[in-house]
């Protein structure tokens, strides 16, 4: 199981920006939260992309039970 929704809506991006960033197709992010599996490279884009917005997760934040971190704002240290 993974927590892609959970992330996405953290981070408050649609699907299609989800999958324009890390470089898939809005019906793969669509399967990917419907139970498809995340395959680790995608996990791994899903880090980069939340980084790069200001949610510093990790794979336990996408596979584990981790609890989700808030989201930085830019002047706490977030590259946006």
């Amino acid at each position: 199981m993974h927590h892609l929704k959970s992330i996405r809506e953290r981070l408050g991006v649609t699907q299609q920006v989800l999958a324009g960033g890390i470089g898939c197709t809005q019906g793969n992010v669509g399967h990917y939260e419907r139970g498809q599996a995340l395959p680790s490279e995608m996990a791994a884009k899903v880090i980069a992309f939340a980084r790069s917005r200001g949610l510093p997760i990790g794979y336990d934040h996408v596979y584990g039970d981790a609890t989700l971190p808030a989201l930085r704002t830019e002047g706490e240290g977030a590259h946006v």
